[in-house]
């Protein structure tokens, strides 16, 4: 009989800076009041379902979420790096709009997601390390835990990668799939390989972005 290790991913809560599309990364910004009642209505949605462990990446927007989810669970936290949001460098702190006038060159290669591209002054991840980093780690999620439910709370670039990478689609190219605020996404791998089961469940919340760049 196949075995099941089943995965649940959650965005961190809202920002300030997500609502004016301003490029977090790896600062370490805290959720608005917005994000805060996001974080308890996905705890209130994840109440009664069944996880094993809750890992977060340790970055506040993240970790203020988890521990919203967790504390009416009476489960720890974990804090993982390898969650934290991509490195955007010399991006990080602009909005969108201010990377795209002051860097244009570096930012046409971004938006087209050129897979070695850097950041100018060559700081931050290139996306090809960002996918390696994030991809091996929900690798050896699967094999350290297997047959288990776990919940990660995580950032927005990292479900664009286990997105991609679980429906075998290229990391270049636009995305057709939602990236939602406190959104509740499920993957799952047994001996069939990986699969979405249900991705992008807003129902519990009243109003959610994705800003990300689509």
């Amino acid at each position: 009989m196949s075995v099941t290790t089943r995965i649940c991913l959650v965005r961190h809560g809202e920002t300030t800076w997500n609502v004016d599309r301003r490029i977090q990364g790896q600062q370490d910004i805290s959720l608005n009041e917005h994000g805060l009642l996001q974080a308890s209505a996905t705890a209130q949605a994840l109440a009664g379902t069944p996880i094993d462990l809750v890992y977060s990446s340790d970055l506040a927007r993240a970790w203020v979420t988890a521990g919203r989810i967790a504390v009416l669970r009476g489960q720890p936290v974990m804090p993982e790096p390898a969650l934290r949001e991509r490195h955007y460098g010399s991006f990080q702190c602009l909005t969108y709009a201010e990377a795209r006038s002051r860097h244009p060159l570096e930012f046409e290669r971004f938006e087209a997601r050129e897979l070695d591209a850097g950041f100018p002054g060559d700081s931050g991840e290139t996306l090809a390390m960002f996918d390696a980093r994030i991809w091996g780690y929900v690798e050896s999620l699967r094999t350290r835990h297997y047959g288990q439910t776990l919940l990660l709370v995580t950032h927005g670039g990292v479900l664009d990668i286990v997105a991609r990478r679980v429906r075998q689609l290229p990391l270049v190219g636009p995305r057709d799939f939602e990236i939602a605020n406190c959104a509740v996404n499920w993957i799952a791998c047994d001996d069939s390989g990986w699969r979405v089961d249900s991705w992008g469940d807003v129902s519990h919340l009243d109003g959610a972005l994705d800003e990300l760049p689509a």
